[in-house]
């Protein structure tokens, strides 16, 4: 792979940049570079969305926000690496104002949806993807809608009221829109270039297109980062200060992109971002929209991918307690030779996994039980954009109303996210009663050991661990089952008014 410069289009031309580091990130070559200071910073860790741009490439499967040939994404400027954008267009608030009568903000206008302004163009940003995705589909999103697609946007003086009726106002204003055909054309030109392979002072970022090719780098270079959303690795910059080693970009590969379903298992590729990868997931089990819409934040979802969510391993991620609950199995690949394993096998000890050098996560695939009754829940101290105190997902496999498996999974509880063994085996083989799930709340107790710390006690985790045991049983037991709805404390919140 030879050397070339970052190629990307910004402000309706093709930009070519040769002399920034790796981990520069998009907004800070924006607002020093490019001069573009209407997207501002505020957190540089990916909260507040102040920094919110689009992210616009050429449409290829089952991707979200699909604007004629375009995936346009909103996503954190802040946390991400300019490399990464290589091949791609950048749309700013600037791009929004080019647009004559442009009802996003004309809308903002009229509602009075901003105060001192700074939060403004990242809500510009992420209400011209909303407004951009129904006017293709001949759509109107409902209040909530708007307020989940604007949930990685913080407001700290306007307040959201006014800032939602805009976004209603919006569709009511004359049809103005991006010239998506325009930006299509210039990517179709970018496809013929080389992969790249860019260097800095040393640093190197290869971002191969095969999985062939990006098998062979991860071989010939087990100490490179790999790097997929940028969304935890990021933060490694921005807060942490780290220097990273060579960079390889698994954003560009193709084959690990793809979503499907092959031998009753929903594959999804270690590049999927998560968006696509829980919206795969819920058409499958619909129970799971609650955990999709609270996982993390718009923004970070369309750039962060969901096998990097397992792989970080974090305790707190709420992926992996879901896809173990399923009986997920992760797809390793070193070279030529692929293994699986299952994914509560995978962790070790805190943020410690068995993968070998040389070796990545090429997918997860997740059986396809769909007939079995499962759950997850997640307790936080917000709804949206909100880490995990406790993360609970439960399935059981019944027959004749008797548990003949059970796999229940806890993130929050221990160093690492696991299954309650002991908790199982106290439901397995019995009915699916009340007393057996007394017997199961007892067994908690000899599965896990939690930690105090800022999020919650030992105790108060200890307590909601069971209560979410409890709740599965609720709604899934054979004598009169609970609506959700009856025991979820943010439905009426979330309820339109």
């Amino acid at each position: 792979m030879n050397h070339r410069p970052i190629t990307f289009v910004h402000r309706g031309r093709v930009v070519s940049v040769d002399d920034a580091e790796p981990t520069r990130t998009l907004l800070d070559w924006l607002r020093e570079d490019a001069r573009c200071n209407g997207t501002k910073e505020g957190c540089a860790e990916g909260d507040c969305g102040a920094c919110t741009v689009l992210i616009a490439e050429l449409a290829d499967g089952a991707q979200a926000n699909v604007v004629g040939e375009l995936s346009i994404r909103p996503v954190n400027s802040c946390i991400q690496f300019l490399p990464a954008l290589d091949g791609k267009a950048v749309l700013t608030v600037e791009d929004v104002s080019a647009v004559p009568n442009q009802p996003v903000q004309q809308a903002m206008v009229e509602c009075h949806g901003s105060q001192c302004g700074f939060c403004t163009p990242g809500f510009i940003m992420t209400m011209t993807a909303t407004y951009e995705r129904h006017c293709e589909a001949g759509t109107r999103p409902t209040r909530q809608q708007l307020a989940d697609d604007l949930a990685g946007n913080l407001c700290r003086c306007t307040g959201y009221r006014p800032i939602l009726e805009a976004g209603q106002r919006m569709f009511d204003l004359p049809l103005a829109r991006l010239n998506t055909a325009a930006i299509a054309a210039q990517l179709r030109t970018l496809r013929g270039q080389e992969p790249l392979a860019y260097e800095h002072a040393g640093q190197r970022f290869q971002a191969p297109r095969t999985l062939d090719d990006f098998a062979r780098l991860r071989v010939d270079h087990p100490e490179a980062r790999l790097l997929a959303g940028c969304t935890d690795i990021g933060l490694w910059v921005n807060k942490q200060f780290r220097e990273l080693a060579d960079i390889l970009f698994i954003g560009e590969v193709a084959e690990l992109k793809r979503i499907t379903v092959h031998d009753h298992c929903l594959s999804i590729g270690a590049a999927a971002s998560l968006e696509d990868g829980w919206s795969a997931l819920v058409q499958h089990w619909p129970q799971l929209e609650a955990m999709w819409l609270r996982f993390a934040s718009p923004p970070v979802r369309h750039a962060g991918t969901l096998v990097g969510n397992l792989a970080n391993g974090s305790p707190i991620g709420d992926g992996a307690p879901v896809l173990i609950a399923l009986g997920a199995r992760l797809v390793m690949r070193r070279g030529a030779h692929v293994r699986h394993l299952p994914l509560e096998a995978f962790y070790v000890d805190y943020m410690k996994n068995r993968l070998a050098p040389g070796e990545f996560v090429q997918a997860v695939e997740v059986p396809l039980h769909i007939d079995r009754p499962m759950r997850a829940y997640k307790v936080s101290k917000r709804f949206d954009s909100d880490i995990s105190a406790v993360c609970g997902a439960f399935a059981i496999e019944l027959q004749d109303d008797r548990v003949l498996n059970a796999r229940f999974a806890y993130g929050g509880m221990a160093a690492i996210v696991k299954r309650a063994e002991a908790t199982e085996d106290a439901v397995i083989g019995r009915p699916w009663t009340e007393p057996t799930l007394l017997m199961a709340i007892e067994a908690l107790a000899n599965d896990f050991t939690p930690l105090t710390d800022l999020r919650a006690s030992a105790a108060y985790r200890a307590q909601v661990a069971a209560q979410l045991l409890r709740r599965f049983w609720l709604e899934t037991r054979p004598d009169q089952p609970l609506a959700a709805v009856r025991l979820d404390v943010w439905h009426e919140l979330r309820s339109p008014a």
